[in-house]
């Protein structure tokens, strides 16, 4: 669920024009041999070769033209960031989810 929630986030923001000049890809999966990118310009996503990526690069990481961007990593998290807010449900102002205090129910309380 969490890759499908990213490319949808990923759409949404490429959509708005977020990623700049669109050149880099950013890092979804990083296995032993392979990486999962997510290209900028389009939001499709592809398997590369993990020794095609810059060095130390982590999962979330954006490359362009073969460097790591700190920067554009950090605007498309606060993009992420601002979408999620966006999203998010408030819940009704009596429910409560901390829980009771008391024990836990077993079957000798519930009957």
């Amino acid at each position: 669920m969490e890759r499908g929630w990213r490319g949808l986030v990923m759409t949404a923001v490429m959509g708005c024009g977020g990623a700049g000049s669109g050149q880099g890809v950013q890092v979804d999966v990083l296995e032993d041999g392979r990486a999962h990118v997510v290209e900028l310009a389009t939001g499709k996503a592809r398997t590369v070769d993990r020794s095609s990526l810059p060095e130390g690069a982590r999962e979330g990481d954006v490359v362009v033209d073969g460097r790591l961007d700190p920067e554009l990593r950090a605007q498309l998290t606060r993009e992420v960031t601002e979408l999620r807010k966006r999203l998010a449900v408030p819940a009704p102002p009596r429910l409560d989810l901390e829980g009771s205090e008391g024990p836990p129910l077993t079957r000798r309380r519930e009957q």
